[in-house]
């Protein structure tokens, strides 16, 4: 469940394509159609033997055997196999991160400009023509961005991050993001700054290291999920634009509440959860006003590319009923209400597929009371066929 398949992007080169998300391994392959059929064998249960009677009955030559060792061959230097090849590859990756003093950006020159110029100028696009929002008691103090692509999602981020003002600068930004690959019922540190071109983010290391001590077997320190995953560093970029390259932060990396999903119950029935919860509320019991809290979160993943069997378009069809019913989740996540939202969540299992289900609950169940406001919400087609939806929401407190 490591490897992330789909079909082929190039219509001169048909087949499944074949890619590593954890980076692990950087090789990216093309199965040819009349091969796809033949990955099921590489299931620890059956032999050569039966590789070799497919490709036979496949190809319609009996002698298959130099595509077989091409197969394998190249399988396995990719590292796509559950072999040496590969552990041994994810341990060299796991102890590069690490061993690195700083977390690199994973995806300057891809979700945005890797060049500082352009970066800022880029930034100041997405932000120019905001609404000032109304200066506050000081209330405010939590806000809610996506972490889809800035370039389909701006008017959302924007939304949330217009809310920052110069005198939020000095606080930690606990950042609770989704963790896309992590394992459930985990949360993802990591004691490193985040690096951007626009320089480094400190993290507070000093509250890393409280969390780590007090969060129990829930805490993944080092998580290596953070070198590639893309939710905090999204996050980081509008902060530093908004407040200067040097922000103090607080990434954390919120695993899925599987159990609690397919299971039943509450994801905090689960001890290592409940000892994070009471870790993390112990922590801004401690810290109050000195925090501040941004979730980088996507809501629903709609149609083809997500295994609907459906063609999702944002804002008619099913998308309308997809919309209503993320307003019931918005609502109750308003409402400060979190039984009431994953009540909503775990209906059907979470078929609306919320990747940011488990931020909004980690972050309703430690957060001081607070009311919600909906800035802005939206549905982006990620492709012709597939929808994602997300809003900019802003938290004030209530006592």
């Amino acid at each position: 469940m490591n490897l992330d398949f789909m079909p082929s992007p190039s219509s001169e080169h048909p087949g499944l394509f074949i890619r590593d998300p954890y980076r692990y391994s950087e090789a990216m392959l093309i199965i040819p159609p009349v091969l796809v059929e033949c990955l099921q064998f590489f299931d620890g249960k059956q032999t050569d033997l039966d590789l070799r009677a497919a490709l036979v009955r496949l190809t319609g030559n009996l002698d298959v055997s130099q595509i077989e060792s091409n197969l394998v061959d190249t399988l396995t230097n990719a590292g796509f196999l559950e072999d040496e090849t590969f552990y041994r590859m994810q341990e060299e990756r796991k102890r590069e991160f690490a061993a690195q003093p700083v977390r690199e950006p994973a995806h300057a020159g891809s979700a945005y400009p890797e060049d500082p110029a352009l970066l800022r100028e880029t930034m100041q696009r997405y932000m120019d023509g905001a609404s000032a929002a109304p200066q506050n008691d000081g209330s405010l103090f939590a806000i809610a961005a996506p972490h889809v692509s800035p370039e389909g999602g701006w008017q959302s981020y924007r939304a949330a991050y217009s809310q920052l003002r110069p005198e939020h600068k000095d606080r930690t930004f606990v950042i609770l993001a989704t963790s896309h690959y992590g394992e459930p019922e985990r949360f993802g540190l990591t004691r490193k700054n985040y690096r951007t071109p626009m320089g480094d983010a400190r993290t507070d290391r000093a509250l890393v290291d409280r969390l780590a001590s007090r969060g129990g077997p829930a805490v993944s320190m080092e998580d290596f999920c953070h070198s590639f995953e893309h939710t905090v560093e999204l996050q980081i970029i509008f902060l530093q634009h908004m407040l200067g390259a040097d922000v103090k932060v607080l990434p954390i990396l919120c695993g899925s509440f599987a159990r609690s999903l397919y299971q039943g119950g509450n994801p905090e029935d689960e001890d290592q959860v409940k000892a994070f919860f009471d870790a993390l509320g112990e922590l801004r019991e401690q810290e109050g006003d000195k925090l501040f809290w941004v979730l980088g979160v996507d809501m629903a993943h709609m149609g083809a590319r997500y295994q609907d069997d459906f063609d999702a378009v944002a804002g008619q069809g099913l998308m309308t009923d997809v919309g209503a019913r993320d307003e019931e989740r918005i609502a109750r996540i308003n409402g400060c209400d979190a039984g009431g939202f994953w009540d909503l969540v775990r209906e059907n299992h979470d078929d609306l597929k919320w990747c940011g289900s488990s931020p909004f609950y980690t972050f309703l169940k430690t957060a001081p009371k607070a009311r919600g406001e909906l800035l802005r919400y939206e549905q982006w087609n990620i492709d012709e066929a597939s929808v994602v939806s997300f809003a900019g929401m802003a938290f004030s407190k209530t006592e």
